[in-house]
C-alpha cells in the first residue's frame, strides 16, 4: 500500500520521466534563425528586394550617356550625290540634354541646310514650362527608389507573415511533444499500480472490484497517449514545412529530435500597449508599405500636371568648322556661328492633361482614405490581441493554482485511500482531475504563445526579435 501511495505521489510531481534519453533539442531561436536563412519564401522576400534595385537601374538607365554614330552615302550614274557621316554624344542631364557632336559631310547634291566638310557643333536642349519641373524620367528614377523602400516593407510582410507561422507551428510542436510525455508518464505510473494492485488482490488485501479500476485507468491513459502521439506526428510534418536546408533541399525531423519546452514556460514581457501602437505605427511594414506607396502617387501626381502646360522647347548649339565642338565656347553664343530654336506645342483644350491630373488626384485620394482605413484595423487588431494575451495570462495563472489544489486533494485521498476510507475509484477520479488541469495548462501554454507572437505580427514587429 505504501508503494501505491508514494507511486501516485510521484505521479502528482513527475514530469521529465524521459529526459535521460538521448535526445537532441532543436532550440526555437536556432529553428527560426534557419528558418530566416534558408526557407524558400525568406529567399523569395529577398529576391523581390532585388528586384526594386534592378527596377533602379533601368530607370538610372534613361540619364545614360548616348553615342549616336551614323553614316549614309548615295551614289548614283558616277555621281556622288551624298556622304553624311555624323557622330554625336547626348549627355542627359537632371533638365534637359547636353548634345555635342562631329560632322563630315561631301556631295554634289547635299541639302543646303547641311554644312559641307568637317564641322562640329555642342549645345543644349531643355524644356521651358513642360518637363521643366519634373519629366518622365526623373519621375521613373524617384518612383524606383521609393519602390525600392516599399519593396523593403512588402519582403518585411512576407518575413512577418512566415514567421508567426514558424513560431507557431514551434509552440505547437513543444505543446504536443510535452503532452505526449505526461500521457506516457501517466501509463507507465498506472501499470505500475495495476501490477501492485494485482499483487495486493493475491494477497487478500484488496478487492476484485480495485484491479478493475486500475485497469480501466490504464487504458483511459494509453488511448490518451495514442491521441497524443498523432497529434505529435501531425505537429512534426507541419515542422517539416519549414526545414530546408542550403541548398533548398526539404528536410525531416530525425526521431530523436524534440522541441525545448521550457519555451513554453517563459513569460514573454510585452510593451505596454501605447508603445506597441506607437511602435507599429513607425514600424509596422504594412502601414509603411502605404506611405510609401502614397509618395510615389505624390510624384506621379506631379508628374501628370505637367500634361496642364505648354510644351515649351528651346535648343542652342555653337557651330565651329573642323572638328573642335568647344572653339568659341567662351565667345557670346547668339554672335555668331550659332543654330538655335524653339519649339511650342499646346493642345487647346487639356483634354488629356486635365483627365490624367484628376485620375491622380483621385488614385492618391484613394490610398490615403486606405491608408486610414488600415491604421484603423490595424491599431485595433492590436489592442484585441493585447487583450487576449491578457486574459491568458490570467487563466494560466488560475490553472496553476487550480493545480496546486488538485495535486491537494489527490494528496489527501491517497492519504485516505491508505487508512482505508477511500477507494481506488475516488483516487482515480482525483487523479483524472489531476491530469485534466496539467493537459489544461499545456493548451493554455500554447495559446498564450500564439497570442504573443500573433500580437507582435499585428503590429509587424515579429521579424525583430
Amino acid at each position: 500500500m505504501k508503494r501505491i501511495v508514494l507511486i501516485s505521489f510521484f505521479l502528482i510531481n513527475a514530469e521529465k520521466i524521459f529526459a535521460q534519453q538521448a535526445f537532441t533539442i532543436l532550440p526555437l531561436h536556432e529553428f527560426i534563425l534557419k528558418v530566416k536563412k534558408q526557407h524558400p519564401l525568406a529567399k523569395v522576400a529577398a529576391i523581390t528586394e532585388e528586384k526594386a534595385e534592378a527596377n533602379i537601374q533601368i530607370a538610372e538607365g534613361s540619364f545614360d550617356p548616348v553615342l549616336d554614330i551614323e553614316a549614309n552615302t548615295k551614289t548614283f550614274g558616277s555621281k556622288n550625290y551624298y556622304r553624311y557621316k555624323n557622330g554625336e554624344i547626348k549627355i542627359p542631364l537632371p533638365i534637359g540634354d547636353f548634345k555635342t557632336g562631329i560632322e563630315n559631310n561631301a556631295g554634289q547634291f547635299l541639302s543646303s541646310e547641311i554644312t559641307k566638310g568637317k564641322s562640329s557643333y555642342s549645345g543644349f536642349e531643355f524644356p521651358l514650362a513642360k518637363g521643366l519641373i519634373i519629366d518622365k524620367r526623373r519621375a521613373a528614377l524617384r518612383q524606383a527608389k521609393i519602390a525600392l523602400n516599399e519593396n523593403k516593407q512588402q519582403r518585411n510582410m512576407m518575413m512577418n507573415d512566415l514567421l508567426l507561422d514558424a513560431y507557431t507551428s514551434y509552440n505547437e510542436w513543444a505543446g504536443a511533444y510535452k503532452l505526449y510525455n505526461i500521457f506516457s508518464e501517466y501509463v507507465i505510473v498506472s501499470a505500475a499500480r495495476l501490477r501492485l494492485v494485482k499483487i495486493s488482490f493475491t494477497s487478500g488485501d484488496r478487492a476484485a472490484m480495485d484491479t478493475t479500476e486500475a485497469f480501466i485507468q490504464t487504458q483511459n491513459f494509453m488511448l490518451l497517449q495514442n491521441e497524443a502521439f498523432m497529434a505529435l506526428n501531425t505537429a512534426k510534418f507541419q515542422m517539416n514545412n519549414f526545414l530546408w536546408d542550403e541548398n533548398e533541399n526539404t528536410q525531416q525531423l530525425e526521431e530523436n529530435i524534440v522541441p525545448d519546452t521550457l519555451v513554453l514556460n517563459e513569460n514573454i514581457q510585452q510593451s505596454s500597449l501605447q508603445n506597441l501602437l506607437t511602435e507599429s505605427n513607425a514600424a509596422n511594414p504594412f502601414l509603411l508599405q502605404y506611405r510609401y506607396k502614397i509618395k510615389g502617387l505624390e510624384i506621379e501626381k506631379k508628374l501628370k500636371f505637367q500634361n496642364l502646360l505648354p510644351e515649351i522647347n528651346a535648343k542652342a548649339n555653337l557651330l565651329n568648322r573642323n572638328f573642335n565642338p568647344l572653339k568659341n565656347a567662351g565667345l557670346p553664343l547668339l554672335e555668331n556661328n550659332n543654330r538655335w530654336g524653339i519649339a511650342i506645342k499646346i493642345p487647346l483644350l487639356f483634354r488629356q492633361g486635365r483627365g490624367e491630373y484628376k485620375m491622380a488626384k483621385l488614385k492618391l485620394q484613394e490610398n490615403n482614405l486606405l491608408f486610414k482605413q488600415k491604421t484603423v484595423e490595424t491599431e485595433n487588431k492590436i489592442k484585441d490581441y493585447y487583450n487576449r494575451v491578457a486574459i491568458l495570462q490570467t487563466q494560466l495563472a488560475t490553472s496553476n493554482n487550480a493545480l496546486l489544489n488538485y495535486a491537494a486533494l489527490l494528496k489527501n485521498e491517497l492519504l485516505r485511500f491508505n487508512n482505508g476510507e477511500s477507494s481506488l475509484f475516488l483516487v482515480n477520479s482525483r487523479e483524472n482531475k489531476v491530469l485534466e488541469m496539467k493537459q489544461k495548462i499545456i493548451e493554455l501554454q500554447v495559446k498564450l504563445s500564439k497570442a504573443t507572437y500573433t500580437l507582435n505580427w499585428a503590429g509587424g514587429l515579429l521579424n525583430k526579435q
